[in-house]
């Protein structure tokens, strides 16, 4: 059975991409799916001189092992004034210095879900263009606008919407087999 790994790039405990990325992961068909916690790797902030002084931090390590040791990862971005959340910018840059392609070559899943129209329009063009850049092979991509208008009642109200994210979710799952 393959193994994949899903989370939100967000530390909110009320994220809604946390609740999106465990709608969207538990569409998959037969896999073994562990969804990740950002909260479960707190990491003192990036600078190279605690690197130097301490080392890389366990934490940092343990997602990394979990990474590599998923088939795909299912990852739902939260946008922060037009980027990353600080928490996953910080978990990206500790990874990135035990191995710039952390990604370790894995099929990803990139989504975005905003509670505005534009559904983390910048946050999912600056995943596209860098997760390759780390080693990871973006194999579907989805966005979620106005998520508090087009997710009730735990099902997307949208049928197109649905729809695509069915499709998306289809490649996903063929990329792992």
């Amino acid at each position: 059975m393959k193994k994949v790994i899903a989370f939100a790039g967000s530390n909110s405990k009320n994220s809604i991409n946390k609740i999106f990325v465990g709608y969207t992961a538990n569409k998959l068909d037969n896999i073994d799916l562990r969804i990740l916690d950002l909260n479960d790797f707190i990491l003192p902030l990036y600078s190279p001189d605690l690197q130097a002084d301490d080392g890389i931090p366990e934490n940092a390590l343990k997602f990394r092992d979990l990474i590599h040791s998923a088939d795909g990862v299912i990852l739902s971005l939260a946008e922060h004034n037009g980027g990353y959340s600080a928490a996953f910018k910080n978990l990206w840059d500790w990874n990135s210095r035990i191995d710039m392609q952390f990604w370790a070559d894995r099929p990803i899943m990139v989504m975005a879900a905003s509670p505005g129209p534009r559904g983390g329009a910048m946050v999912l063009k600056m995943a596209l263009e860098s997760i390759p850049f780390f080693g990871g092979r973006v194999v579907s991509s989805f966005s979620m606008p106005s998520f508090y208008e087009n997710f009730k009642d735990n099902i997307i109200q949208d049928g197109d919407l649905e729809n695509l994210l069915v499709k998306n979710v289809k490649i996903f799952q063929q990329a792992i087999y």
